[in-house]
């Protein structure tokens, strides 16, 4: 995909997304790309107990560090078009996004429907003239109405958050591997009920604002030594790096030197600031009648 193209379709599923709440984009990735996936989390399928608690269900198995638990999952959450379309709409609001979750998820027959939600609202943000999450649901089997696919409330998001009628229609968007459910952190959603006889699997990614504490703790989930094997990008997303101004450093620097072998100790701390602080502080240090530090 040429990254002309890839601009263009971001720029047309980012205007769906922030207009609907959410968007499904069709063959993003092979199934079979998704039951390699599958298949290297089967043995955590298996033993992860069931979850505790009415939200996260009872007959519900959740777990996250998966991309610990298979590389293989590194490339849902790089996709490159996903990628561009987070940073689409998110980039607005930060200097760089962030991964805030992955999650796999295994709902077994007999679930009940989940209760109504904003994952956004985990932040209590008050302004709701900006987005502070995309989630993305990749399915690992088919997505039904009968199993108990994610309900979606087109237009709750946003600024209509605040008035939207809970018992109002929704949708329930029906999806087989490969394909993936972009919605926003203030979109009203919820699981369904799996009224069927087969378990329902699949994986969610998010993706936050630079520069908010994440839902999973991706330091403890990926330490440095997880993090070396990560390709540069990917662990920058997983917050080995910083969020200027200075946000997220390690000793006055980006984290990243943690996953270099540094003989020697660190320099000192480092300024990493916007380029509109830049000049301000270069401005101000020209006023003092001194150079601006390197």
């Amino acid at each position: 995909m040429t990254n002309e193209l890839t601009d263009q379709l971001a720029a047309d599923w980012s205007a769906q997304l922030l207009a609907e709440g959410y968007c499904l984009i069709p063959d993003l990735l092979p199934a079979e790309t998704i039951a390699a996936l599958d298949g290297d989390l089967a043995r955590d399928f298996d033993q992860i107990p069931f979850c505790e608690g009415h939200f996260y269900g009872e007959q519900t198995k959740r777990f996250g560090r998966v991309l610990a638990r298979s590389p293989r999952a590194a490339k849902l959450v790089q996709h490159e078009l996903i990628i561009a379309i987070v940073e689409t709409v998110l980039g607005p609001w930060c200097d760089c996004i962030q991964l805030n979750l992955t999650q796999a998820i295994a709902v077994h027959p007999g679930a009940k429907a989940q209760m109504p939600h904003r994952d956004q609202d985990m932040w209590r943000g008050e302004d709701r003239h900006m987005e502070y999450l995309v989630n993305v649901m990749w399915p690992f089997t088919d997505y039904t109405r009968d199993n108990g696919a994610t309900r979606v409330w087109p237009e709750s998001h946003g600024l209509r958050a605040i008035a939207v009628d809970e018992s109002g229609p929704f949708e329930t968007p029906e999806y087989g591997p490969g394909s993936a459910l972009l919605m926003l952190g203030s979109l009203l959603h919820a699981a369904g009920a799996n009224m069927s006889q087969h378990v329902r699997r699949g994986m969610i990614t998010g993706y936050s604002l630079g520069w908010l504490n994440p839902f999973e703790n991706q330091h403890l989930a990926y330490p440095p030594e997880v993090a070396k094997a990560f390709s540069p990008e990917l662990a920058a997303l997983v917050g080995y790096r910083q969020h200027r101004p200075n946000l997220g450093n390690y000793e006055g620097h980006c984290p990243s030197v943690l996953l270099a072998d540094r003989p020697g100790g660190l320099s000192g701390a480092r300024d990493a600031l916007r380029p509109d602080q830049v000049e301000a502080v270069a401005r101000h240090a020209f006023e003092q009648g001194r150079p601006l530090a390197a």
